[in-house]
């Protein structure tokens, strides 16, 4: 169903995990080490990347940081640490999902399985879509075509993760009107996965900064402090 990358130092968990989602028809490509990881991801990107936070040669923070200035390959965080600064560095990054350390297969298959049906691999739903989540928005000088996975701000490219761009997209099609941060967990993730509100603050102030890249004065996306964000159009 899809080609997942999984770099992870431990044996017992490249082993396990191999064997689960091979179970379920993923073919999985297995490193060791962040290096030589990160090396393979850049020479054959893969449809999802399973990437543990502490290994040798290259920890996992410094790979997604890496592999985020070409890349927007959806990314699932492993960690056996518990302080939220790593979590939200990660997110910080561009992750769009995390799992703690230890954790069950089952939750992995269901991360796996609403990240891939989020980018709408293995699932039909690139081809599925309605017509109105299919169509392409133009709010003002942007313009986001959901059926290409890309977004333009006055004719320039700003590429977003797939959480990125589900974000913004549920924000502009209704310029205006506020989005509380259940809504837009909701807009952006499935009903299997939980995240605080500060995950999703985490993904706002990262568009943010890939859109003043192209225009330092843009300042579409509104803060209402306590309810929401809402999309301004000009």
């Amino acid at each position: 169903m899809a080609n997942i990358t999984l770099v992870d130092d431990d044996e017992n968990i490249v082993a396990s995990v191999s064997l689960a989602l091979e179970s379920h028809g993923h073919k999985i490509t297995a490193y060791h080490d962040g290096a030589s990881g990160l090396e393979a991801l850049l020479a054959t990107p893969p449809d999802l990347v399973i990437l543990d936070v502490k290994m040798p040669r290259m920890d996992g923070m410094e790979v997604l940081r890496k592999l985020r200035q070409t890349s927007q390959i959806p990314v699932i965080m492993l960690t056996s640490k518990d302080e939220e600064i790593d979590e939200i560095l990660g997110f910080n990054l561009g992750a769009d999902d995390y799992i703690h350390k230890p954790f069950s297969q089952r939750l992995l298959l269901e991360r796996v399985k609403a990240l891939l049906r989020r980018v709408g691999i293995g699932t039909g739903e690139g081809e599925a879509q309605g017509d109105a989540a299919a169509r392409a928005i133009r709010r003002g000088k942007l313009t986001m075509d959901p059926a290409r996975h890309e977004s333009t701000w006055d004719g320039k490219p700003v590429k977003l993760t797939v959480t990125e761009f589900l974000l913004l997209q549920a924000l502009a099609q209704r310029p205006g009107f506020v989005k509380s941060r259940d809504n837009l967990m909701d807009a952006a993730y499935d009903d299997q996965v939980y995240v605080d509100d500060r995950t999703i603050d985490s993904h706002v102030k990262r568009m943010r900064k890939k859109f003043r890249v192209v225009d330092p004065e843009f300042d579409a996306i509104e803060t209402l402090y306590g309810v929401g964000y809402r999309y301004r159009e000009s």
